[in-house]
This record gives C-alpha cells, sequence and structure tokens, in this order.
C-alpha cells in the first residue's frame, strides 16, 4: 500500500506553504537539487497550461515529461436536445457544445473555475461550482434551476450526475458527447518510470488514473498527487512510493499539492 500524504503541513494548507513567497532563492535552491521529475497525463493542451502554473510556483526549468493517456474524441452524429442551462462537468463537456450548436447565451452550470471561464469565452453564461461534481450537485440543488438542464458527458463519468438531479426533482437529461479514449504513454515517460529518479504525478480523474495504472510496469520511485479520494482509490494497489490527496478537488489546490511534492521529493 502507498503511504499517504496529507495535503497539509503541521496543520497549514499546502497553498500557503513555502511557495507563497516564490522568492529567487528558493527557486535557485531547488533547481540546484532537482533529481525528480514531473510526469504529466493530461490532454496536451491542458498539461502544458497545468506545467505553465507549476513554473508561476518553483520558477523555470522544471524537468518534465508530458505523456497524455487518453484523447477526446466527439462522438459522431448527435443531435442535442432542447434545453434551458447546460451542466457540464470538464472543458470538453464545453466544446462539445459550441460543436453541437448549444446556442451562446445559454446558463451553463460548470464544475469548477477553469470550465466556467472556457463557458465563458465560448458566450454562455458560466456559474463555477469551484470544486468537483458533488459541488456542483450541491449548487444545483441549492439553486434548484427551472426549465430542461442537460448533462454533456464523456462515455466514462461517475457520480450519476443526471440521476442524482432527477432524484432531486429537476428536469434533466445526458448526451454523451465525446469518448476518452486511451492512449499508450510516449517512450520518454515509460523511459522515466523504468529509471531510477524519483516521478512526481498528479492526476486529475478517476479515468486517467485508472488507464495510467494499465499503462506500463513502474520501477522509479513514484509520488503520486491525486485531485480526490476517488483518484487516489484507483492507484491504492499500484506501489506508489507516497499519494497525497489535493486538499480541494480544484486547479489551484493541485498546483500547490503538486509544487510541495516537487520540494519535499528533491
Amino acid at each position: 500500500m502507498p503511504r499517504m500524504v496529507s495535503g497539509s503541513v503541521i496543520g497549514v494548507p499546502v497553498a500557503s506553504v513555502a511557495f507563497a513567497g516564490n522568492t529567487r532563492a528558493l527557486r535557485k535552491q531547488w533547481l540546484r537539487g532537482a533529481m525528480a521529475t514531473l510526469l504529466i497525463t493530461r490532454p496536451e493542451a491542458a498539461a502544458r497550461r497545468f506545467l505553465s502554473a507549476v513554473e508561476a510556483e518553483m520558477g523555470p526549468g522544471v524537468r518534465a515529461v508530458l505523456s497524455p493517456v487518453m484523447r477526446i474524441v466527439p462522438v459522431p452524429g448527435l443531435s442535442v436536445p432542447a434545453c434551458d442551462a447546460l451542466v457540464v462537468t470538464s472543458e470538453h463537456g464545453v466544446s462539445a457544445a459550441m460543436a453541437l450548436g448549444v446556442p451562446a447565451g445559454t446558463r451553463c452550470y460548470c464544475v469548477g473555475d477553469q470550465t466556467a471561464q472556457t463557458a465563458r469565452a465560448a458566450g454562455y453564461d458560466a456559474i463555477s461550482a469551484g470544486g468537483d461534481a458533488e459541488t456542483l450537485l450541491a449548487l444545483l440543488a441549492k439553486e434548484r434551476p427551472g426549465g430542461r438542464l442537460l448533462h454533456l458527458r464523456g462515455e466514462h463519468a461517475r457520480g450519476a450526475v443526471v440521476s442524482r438531479l432527477r432524484s432531486m426533482g429537476l428536469e434533466a437529461q445526458e448526451v454523451i458527447a465525446y469518448r476518452q479514449e486511451p492512449l499508450p504513454l510516449t517512450g520518454a515517460a515509460q523511459k522515466l518510470l523504468a529509471g531510477n529518479d524519483p516521478v512526481v504525478l498528479p492526476l486529475f480523474s478517476p479515468r486517467s488514473a485508472s488507464i495510467f495504472v494499465e499503462a506500463v510496469d513502474i520501477r522509479a520511485p513514484l509520488h503520486i498527487v491525486a485531485m480526490s479520494r476517488a483518484v487516489a482509490a484507483e492507484v491504492a494497489d499500484l506501489g506508489a512510493d507516497t499519494v497525497m490527496v489535493a486538499d480541494r478537488p480544484d486547479g489551484p489546490a493541485m498546483i500547490a499539492a503538486t509544487c510541495r511534492r516537487l520540494d519535499a521529493v528533491n
């Protein structure tokens, strides 16, 4: 079993530890001793955005390998039922709404801030739940929007969003708008995981975690940063050296936890 590492250090949230100051001396100290490599398995655009955010905290020169473990493939030939508001649990749901012609200005309930930002840029009236599927459901339970809700989701999804919305008495339906097809790890990622240097691996969804588990034999010291306990559960039998669960299931908490793990490993 991996050693579980708290998302806090001596009661101090990860986001407020060490990197809040982001001093030049701290960055140089970290770079001199850098042995760990950050392995990012998100789709490429999101992976580059995450790496940029980590470097904004730790300074340039973070050792990183990008190896997406899945690609997003739209489901062809779909038609979208009429709706009064969208429910999206990823940025891919926003992309699907645009591709399927959901009108700009439609209210869009979003799982988190990044998804809401993407929805606003696409012209939707976005509201962020600021977390995960559970916080999104809590928001909808509180607001109880009238009219028809449409959840645009991937083939692999958790949380039973539509059935739970219906159990609240809300009118909801779903469309599977995209597939999350697995990709093999790149040669660089396989070499990294077969080596001796430590690897820090942030994982953002149970789907990406489950794909990674099946991908390769791991010999390198592996330190996982999981976005939620559901993600951590997928890697429980992987044999990682440590598994840290972020304080909150959102981007800023994942950035902070990843920086903290890189610093601790180095």
